[in-house]
């Protein structure tokens, strides 16, 4: 059957009326398709099931509501919150551009958010990163959503845990190289501070749309905003491919990756950046990276009055989990 048969298929068996509510809280498998209306309904990612059950898992999406490390504007402790209620417009159809119903053949749930204390922001890390080892050590495969771009540092470190030193693959408009003494919260650093750690591996790692400048750049692979503008989709996703090779990967993705136009609700908004169109047809083409884990960062609600951002928030983890279904019907 062509694939406009198969959508066609999916969508009288299964988008012909909403015949259930509240699919969150409500759904008697882990695969199980949802059915509440768009406009309606308790707000999962993706109305997948909320559990903190991993019992079965091959996915956990996790929010990670912290935004005390950031320099300029806060407010990405409301990211996970509006990336889950941006992804109900991402209905129950074969997802595009995967042509494929993910959640089929691939256990994904929602596990909540990470519980932190607001009055001791030194525990933080500590407390995201024995979170995370415990999700990992379920063998399920973890996508993250912050919160601002620190907690990625915590997240890399029980990845690198349990597969070794990382490449990374980051999306960003900055490098997050600034000077580190090892104990700062800050999401400007925290990259410097994993290569002098040995959680990532420089030569293998790659930043992507980079519109301003760091006092070093500590080995890593620069592919400059300037850059982005000139290569297609097609050109970004070889570069990456390319660099990191069979190197077991982390992607990160900061939103403020998009141009302000694309992202407004952002803390660190730089001009001149890549369509979301352009980055999600990126994403679309790393099929070949051996995916450790992800996370998208950096989406602050208060700033975006139509929830563009959340909405391209959404898109960019819904492709991780498409990329991951792929992987998987490949074996």
């Amino acid at each position: 059957m062509n694939a406009l048969g198969k959508i066609s298929s999916f969508n009288e068996n299964q988008i012909m009326a909403n015949t259930s509510i509240d699919h969150a809280f409500t759904a008697t498998s882990l695969t199980s398709a949802a059915s509440d209306p768009t406009y309606a309904g308790a707000l999962s990612f993706m109305r997948r099931r909320y559990t903190k059950s991993l019992e079965g898992a091959d996915a956990v999406v996790w929010g990670i509501p912290f935004d005390a490390a950031v320099s300029n504007r806060p407010g990405a402790r409301f990211g996970p919150q509006a990336i889950r209620r941006a992804s109900a417009i991402l209905d129950n159809d074969p997802q595009y551009p995967f042509n494929r119903d993910l959640f089929e053949g691939m256990a994904v749930i929602d596990y909540g958010d990470c519980l932190l204390d607001y009055g001791n922001h030194q525990e933080t890390p500590a407390t995201i990163e024995r979170e995370a080892t415990k999700i990992l050590s379920s063998g399920a495969f973890l996508m993250s959503m912050g919160g601002d771009h620190f907690v990625t540092w915590p997240l890399l470190k029980a990845h690198a845990a349990k597969h070794g030193p990382l490449a990374l693959v980051q999306f960003d408009a900055h490098q997050d190289t600034w000077f580190d003494d090892g104990k700062r919260i800050d999401h400007g650093s925290f990259v410097g501070r994993a290569v002098r750690d040995g959680v990532i591996d420089p030569t293998r790692s790659i930043q992507v749309g980079i519109r301003t400048h760091a006092p070093r750049d500590c080995g890593i692979r620069i592919v400059y905003g300037h850059e982005v503008e000139d290569m297609s989709a097609t050109q970004i996703a070889k570069t990456i491919l390319e660099h990191v090779g069979d190197a077991a990967c982390y992607i990160t993705f900061d939103i403020d990756c998009l141009d302000p136009a694309f992202a407004p609700g952002t803390g660190t908004p730089v001009a001149g950046g890549p369509s979301s169109a352009k980055m999600l047809s990126v994403l679309q083409k790393l099929g070949g990276l051996d995916i450790k884990g992800a996370d998208i960062v950096e989406v602050a609600p208060a700033y975006d009055h139509a929830d563009i951002t959340a909405i391209a928030g959404a898109a960019v983890a819904m492709h991780y989990l498409g990329l991951l279904a792929e992987r998987r019907s490949r074996r």
